[in-house]
């Protein structure tokens, strides 16, 4: 489609159908019948807070359920009665918005409406790093629309929030939404008879059944990061292939080729492929050179985008004093969600050698919305290692240390 024949009518017509409550008040049921996440409690508040005037960021990898949050909190508001045609969901991404100016989509939406009026609206923007500057398009409406609430979603979550604080202090609200944890998904599994004790993270848990519970922990490792498939017996037959190529692909060949110019998508597929594979080891450039095959400069290229991508999390070392190394040739990757390995390669077994690092990998993932995910490292001196360390912002005390391990002992 040439997109200059993309007429006006055209994205109204689009506008409208994309905003089905503008007729029959209510979102489509199809995100209306999926259950609610736990973060879901802390995000409603912050997009129907309208005393504080600031955008809200809502960050993220693929597949972890940030448009059916957007969704529900639509549907929630209209149950609330906020004026339906004062509601308005966008898709960034699709080709009769691509390029748009945000503001230009708003004259648009109030148009489609029929409510000219630009106060009251609460705006969902979704995929919004495919705009190029969103940030200084999502700023400016902000300070344009004082009484309007504006909301925005993407997928390269380390990037939207580099940019996000550099543009948007004091402008935006950032909301973190990690793949499903292992506390959600116990919840969502209707698996509490197998816990005596459950907080709001999984390492309070008591087991009352070890057996049960550590088979749901493996079937998590494999395929529970992701809602859907948790919750859809089709894509349970074959969860990988649905991870591969509606997630690890999409990121791999599209999106962070689009986002940073990246030419060699197999250079870098392959480079993911053996990042994966050993999730939980310590590596060092010399090292990933021989195994990648990947020169020095282009891995800590790859590592960067890869990591704004919401694949990996890096982890860095520190000594027995809890200090940084000055130069920091060895530190630890993990997948931000352990079912990618499983879905690159096969799922794993409770007897494969692998379930030690994928339970760390398992672990690390449950703190990426944690307050301290950027204090996390782990130790190494001479005769002794701490898996995890939890540092202290304001001076080198450890605020946690965890060991793990997966066995009997």
């Amino acid at each position: 489609m040439d997109l200059s024949e993309i007429s006006e009518k055209d994205i109204i017509d689009r506008l409208r159908f994309e905003n089905p409550w503008w007729q029959d008040k209510k979102i489509p049921d199809f995100y209306g019948k999926l259950p609610e996440r736990e973060y879901f409690k802390s995000f409603l508040p912050i997009v129907q807070n309208t005393t504080v005037h600031r955008a809200v960021v809502l960050m993220g990898p693929r597949r972890v359920g940030k448009t059916v949050m957007l969704f529900q909190a639509i549907g929630m508001m209209l149950k609330k009665g906020i004026n339906p045609r004062k509601i308005c969901y966008i898709n960034v991404e699709n080709p009769y918005f691509l390029n748009l100016p945000l503001e230009r989509l708003f004259a648009y939406a109030r148009r489609a409406s029929g409510v000219e009026e630009h106060n009251g609206w609460f705006v969902f923007f979704d995929e919004i790093q495919y705009l190029k500057d969103w940030e200084v398009h999502l700023k400016s409406l902000v300070d344009s629309y004082h009484e309007t609430k504006f909301i925005a979603s993407g997928s390269a979550a380390a990037a939207l929030k580099l940019k996000s604080n550099e543009s948007g202090a004091g402008r935006f609200t950032d909301f973190m939404l990690p793949p499903l944890t292992f506390y959600e998904y116990i919840h969502l599994k209707g698996l509490e008879n197998l816990v005596s004790k459950i907080e709001d993270n999984f390492l309070d848990m008591e087991a009352i059944d070890i057996k049960s519970l550590n088979k749901h922990f493996i079937d998590y490792i494999n395929f529970g990061g992701y809602p859907e498939v948790v919750f859809s017996e089709e894509l349970k037959k074959d969860p990988g292939r649905y991870i591969r190529s509606d997630i690890i692909d999409k990121v791999l060949l599209r999106d962070l080729p689009s986002l940073y110019g990246i030419e060699n998508v197999q250079e870098l597929n392959k480079f993911f492929s053996t990042i994966a594979y050993n999730s939980g080891n310590e590596f060092s450039f010399e090292a990933m050179t021989q195994l990648s095959g990947v020169d020095k400069t282009t891995i800590r290229k790859y590592l960067t985008f890869l990591e704004a991508a919401y694949l990996i999390k890096i982890v860095h070392r520190v000594d027995m004093n809890l200090k940084r190394f000055k130069r920091e040739n060895f530190f630890k990757i993990y997948l931000t969600n352990a079912a990618m390995r499983s879905a690159l390669f096969s799922p794993i077994v409770a007897e494969d050698d692998s379930m030690g690092n994928m339970t760390e990998t398992a672990i690390f993932s449950q703190s990426l919305m944690q307050e301290d995910y950027q204090s996390l490292y782990y130790a190494r001196w001479q005769d002794g290692e701490i898996d995890m360390v939890i540092l202290n912002n304001k001076g080198l005390k450890p605020d946690g240390l965890i060991e793990i391990k997966w066995s009997n002992r």
